[in-house]
Parts: C-alpha cells; sequence; structure tokens
C-alpha cells in the first residue's frame, strides 16, 4: 500500500465510522434483503466523503494547530502518516511528480494540491481551492 493509499484510507475511514451506527437497530424480520444498519451504511458509502469536513473535525481534535489546508507536512501529521522528506518523496513519486525530490516548498505545495487532486478523484468532496 502507498503513502496515498495511507491518506485516502485515513480520511475516508473516518466516514465509515461516522456511518457506523452506535446501538444495533431492531432486529430485522428473517429474508428482509437489508436491515436498517446495513441501509445507512450503503447510503453512507454512496455519498461523496466530504474531505473538508473530516479534516476540519480532526483538526479540532487536537492541540497541535496544523495547517492542513496549505501545508502537506501538517495534512499528513493531521491523519497520522510519518511527514517526512522519504515519504513525501515516496509520495511524490507515486503522484508523478517531475521536480527535484529535495523538499522544497514548490515540491510541498505541488504535492498538497495533488493528493487533494487524488482525494477528489477517488470519492472525496474537496473544495476547488485545496485542489488548484
Amino acid at each position: 500500500m502507498g503513502i496515498f493509499s495511507s491518506i485516502k484510507d485515513a480520511i475516508f475511514g473516518k466516514k465509515a465510522e461516522a456511518a457506523e451506527p452506535a446501538a444495533p437497530a431492531a432486529p430485522s424480520p428473517v429474508g428482509s434483503a437489508l436491515d436498517a444498519a446495513t441501509q445507512a451504511m450503503a447510503a453512507a458509502a454512496a455519498a461523496p466523503v466530504d474531505v473538508e469536513a473530516i479534516l476540519a473535525a480532526e483538526a479540532a481534535k487536537t492541540e497541535q494547530e496544523l495547517n492542513w489546508r496549505t501545508s502537506i507536512v501538517d495534512l499528513m501529521k493531521l491523519v497520522g502518516i510519518d511527514s517526512s522528506l522519504a515519504n513525501r518523496k515516496e509520495l511524490a513519486q507515486e503522484l508523478g511528480y517531475t521536480g527535484a525530490l529535495d523538499g522544497s516548498a514548490e515540491m510541498n505545495i505541488w504535492l498538497h494540491k495533488a493528493v487533494m487532486r487524488e482525494l477528489a478523484a477517488n470519492g472525496g468532496k474537496v473544495p476547488a481551492d485545496l485542489t488548484d
């Protein structure tokens, strides 16, 4: 599994956690196609993942102030992924970055935008200001 997959799974997994019911619903009659919990999870899975809302909620839970909206390092920290230069280089290669793999501001800005674009391409709802 690559670095981008880890980022996506960390964010999209928060949606799945939110969709899980707190307590089981009343038992479904035998023979029913879908019980209420399964229907709720199916509906949640079909809806786009609100990336901004999930990340904002996660940021609110942390004591550390992270600028995840513009910083790839802070975004990775927020979702619990090692933001080392080695991991950012690997992520850059996964996403097709062609510049120098030196951790420059140019590379990091490109990475942040590319991650947001990929999240949008994979079912995430991402505001335009985070992708361009």
